[in-house]
């Protein structure tokens, strides 16, 4: 190797092998500091783009999330004014079946009809107030069924279905205005609460079942948030042992580096040493 005073060759290989260290460390304490092993574009540009891409997944899957809890919360709603309207339809039936009976006198029979008349009125306060969020699926407001968003691409639908419970509808034919303030009023009442009574329980059956479906797909749809995030972390999280056992090893080549570079630097005195007097 020429001895020179110009050019150090060892110090340059000492100061790029230095530098180099430098460099991994750097990139190790990034790492550490961040907790991710692709951080942005410029440190794996495939791997980041798929993590963003997923990250985009995820984001539009909690606007889903917060649909399908939406969802719930108006069948919970709906389910349960239902069930009171039906234990009430139930207490109608007490109130008609009395009324029927022929030898209860004017007064008993009056008593009678202000109590069925009572009740309606309440079956009618119930699902007026049978709203979440401004939706009521009882009152007759919506003229059809509710779409809640199933998937992150916003093109697939889950049902809530309507079902109009109000007083001398489909489904509750008893009109607001009934009465049995006689015998013959009763029967007919009674034939009309009867079917109500069906029809009634087959809706809540109907509007339990797009409950329960709606629940099973939320907890897909939490489940599928919760493994596109491990699918992020396999790809871009940091192994904060490993990023830390290797921090200490290039720490150690860090401080040989500069010992290595301090003593190439120190070669070109030995060319003092030719010119001294024997």
């Amino acid at each position: 190797m020429t001895v020179s005073v110009h050019t150090n060759q060892s110090a340059l290989v000492a100061l790029q092998n230095l530098n180099k260290t430098n460099d991994q460390m750097a990139e190790v304490q990034n790492r550490i500091n961040t907790g991710y092993k692709v951080a942005g574009a410029k440190d794996n540009a495939s791997v980041w783009a798929v993590a963003q891409g997923q990250r985009a997944d995820i984001g539009a899957l909690s606007a889903v999330k917060m649909s399908l809890d939406r969802a719930t919360s108006i069948a919970d709603v709906s389910l349960a004014a239902g069930e009171s309207v039906s234990d009430l339809l139930i207490e109608l039936k007490e109130k008609v079946v009395a009324a029927m009976d022929p030898s209860i006198d004017g007064t008993s029979r009056a008593a009678l009809n202000s109590d069925f008349r009572a009740l309606l009125r309440q079956i009618g306060q119930v699902i007026g107030n049978a709203e979440f969020d401004g939706a009521n699926i009882l009152n007759g407001s919506l003229s059809a069924n509710i779409r809640f968003l199933a998937n992150a691409d916003a093109d697939a639908y889950v049902t809530l279905g309507v079902k109009n419970m109000s007083l001398g509808g489909a489904i509750i034919t008893i009109a607001a205005a009934a009465s049995i303030n006689t015998a013959t009023n009763a029967t007919a009442v009674l034939t009309q609460l009867d079917a109500s009574i069906a029809n009634v329980n087959s809706a809540l059956g109907e509007i339990g079942a797009h409950a329960k479906q709606i629940e099973a797909h939320n907890k897909f749809v939490s489940k599928l948030v919760d493994t596109l995030e491990s699918g992020i972390g396999n790809l871009v999280d940091a192994d904060l042992a490993k990023e830390t056992a290797k921090l200490q090893a290039l720490q150690v080549q860090q401080q040989l580096g500069v010992q290595a570079l301090s003593i190439a630097n120190s070669a070109p005195q030995m060319i003092l040493s030719l010119f001294r007097g024997g």
